[in-house]
């Protein structure tokens, strides 16, 4: 009986086998496996993983591994995700000629001469050294000149870290780390005068009601309005009683209203 948690072909745990990828992909034919996914698995050793030569995208994180020799293998690799391992160099992977993407975060990177290698990969445009969300980095991401010296190294990337530093939408992360660089308190204030209290940006009472102002020249509009409307209403009753008047003389009184032929 198998121990409880493993699957099929895991036997050895921490090293890739032709069985443990067979079980993982369904494939008979190593070279026939074009996406892997070996996350979590406590992996050690690569093993046969270099045979998988049309391999074109690849997850080991989550695993124990210190060296990425079976990688130097794969030709046709396009996007690789080794974070959160024990690597202290990225060597193997110069031979990787299509590598387009690359997580490494969480490993143990100390210095650029461990990126040397990524220089000859024209292809490479997103590189992670660091997942603040995930909390990985490595050693070398402590740096206040990091970012400056990756991108001096490798001039064609046009992704570091998640954040777009070339090519269309690099201009807004550049405002949001400068943003953030103004924001950030320093860490150890220089002697000077001490910071005053904030001012209000108004002058005291700016904000108060005033009270309603009469103006003479409102007043003296309305009551003209009052008196041509005055006026109206005396034309209106003289013209009823004009009309009333007319009515009278052309119809006199016991004048039939009808004529009988």
């Amino acid at each position: 009986m198998e121990p409880q948690g493993k699957k099929p072909g895991e036997g050895d745990g921490d090293r890739v086998t032709a069985q443990l990828l067979k079980a993982h992909t369904g494939e008979f034919a190593l070279d026939s496996i074009l996406l892997l996914k070996l996350r979590g698995l406590g992996l050690v050793d690569l093993g046969c993983l270099g045979e998988c030569l049309g391999l074109e995208w690849l997850d080991l994180s989550g695993n124990a591994l210190t060296h990425l020799g079976p990688l130097a293998a794969l030709r046709q690799l396009a996007v690789l995700n080794v974070s959160h391992n024990r690597l202290t160099g990225l060597e193997p992977l110069a031979a990787c000629e299509s590598l387009q993407s690359l997580n490494a975060a969480g490993n143990l990177l100390a210095g650029p001469g461990q990126l040397q290698c990524l220089v000859g990969l024209r292809g490479l445009e997103n590189l992670r050294l660091r997942d603040p969300l995930a909390r990985l980095s490595n050693p070398l991401c402590s740096s206040p000149s990091y970012r400056a010296m990756v991108r001096e190294l490798l001039p064609g990337l046009k992704v570091v870290d998640g954040e777009r530093v070339a090519g269309c939408g690099s201009e807004l992360y550049q405002l949001c780390r400068d943003l953030d660089s103004c924001l950030r308190p320093s860490p150890s204030p220089s002697p000077g005068p001490q910071d005053t209290e904030a001012q209000p940006w108004v002058e005291p009472g700016y904000w108060e009601s005033w009270p309603v102002r009469s103006s003479s020249i409102l007043e003296e509009a309305c009551r003209q309005f009052q008196a041509t409307l005055q006026e109206c209403w005396d034309l209106d009753r003289q013209a009823d009683d004009s009309l009333l008047q007319a009515e009278q003389v052309l119809s006199p009184a016991g004048a039939p209203s009808s004529f009988v032929f």
